[in-house]
């Protein structure tokens, strides 16, 4: 292998066929990367390996978020959550946790709210609430396997979050099926758990550090 020194991206590059292993980061270069070049929005480096592309940088106009949009979005809920229920002694919020609902059905909700002393470090039993945060690759895990999985396991209260259309969909559970309560961007709405109640503005969400949207 012998691999050049970075040099800027152009017209002679094959971007073809070039895999880091992150496909955000493929589809960035093949779809976006000589765009960006060219409004100098981004300048984009490369490093070649004979004749194909072995990696590549670019250098960004503008503030870097260092969480992608999912994962702040996920950690914006989880706080909202744990601050509303900072007067309740009986219901939690957390995220990265395990719940195993059998031995061979094991899930991580990207948040959830238990009001239930936990045995171990997975949960055992069904959680009253759980966001669960849209992206392209876990779409349908989201809207249809956890749905139906969360529903036949008793979650009361499912939301279903998509940070790109900056909207969420809230279900309850009533006598075994999901119900809609509706559509979410800059509203609230009060959850009523099995232990306590809580009031979410959704719109905070998508309010970056600072107060922008």
């Amino acid at each position: 292998m012998s691999l050049s020194a970075p040099e800027p991206l152009g017209t002679q590059h094959r971007l073809e066929g070039f895999d880091c292993g992150k496909p955000s980061l493929n589809d960035w270069l093949l779809r976006h990367a000589r765009q960006a070049q060219g409004s100098s929005s981004a300048k984009t480096f490369v490093v070649v390996d004979d004749e194909s592309l072995a990696g590549y940088h670019s250098l960004t106009v503008g503030q870097v978020d260092t969480l992608d949009v999912p994962e702040r979005v996920s950690a914006a809920a989880f706080r909202q959550l744990d601050e509303s229920l900072d007067d309740c002694p009986h219901c939690h919020a957390a995220f990265g946790i395990d719940v195993e609902f059998a031995q061979d059905t094991v899930v991580r909700p990207d948040v959830l709210v238990i009001c239930y002393q936990p045995d171990g470090e997975r949960l055992t039993r069904a959680p009253d609430l759980i966001f669960e945060v849209i992206s392209p690759r876990t779409a349908r895990r989201d809207e249809v396997v956890k749905f139906d999985l969360y529903r036949a396991e008793g979650v009361s209260h499912y939301v279903l979050v998509s940070p790109e259309a900056q909207k969420a969909k809230v279900w309850r559970l009533v006598d075994g099926e999901y119900r809609k309560v509706g559509d979410f961007h800059d509203e609230s709405h009060r959850f009523e758990l099995s232990r306590c109640a809580l009031d979410f503005d959704f719109g905070r969400l998508w309010k970056r550090k600072g107060g922008q949207a």
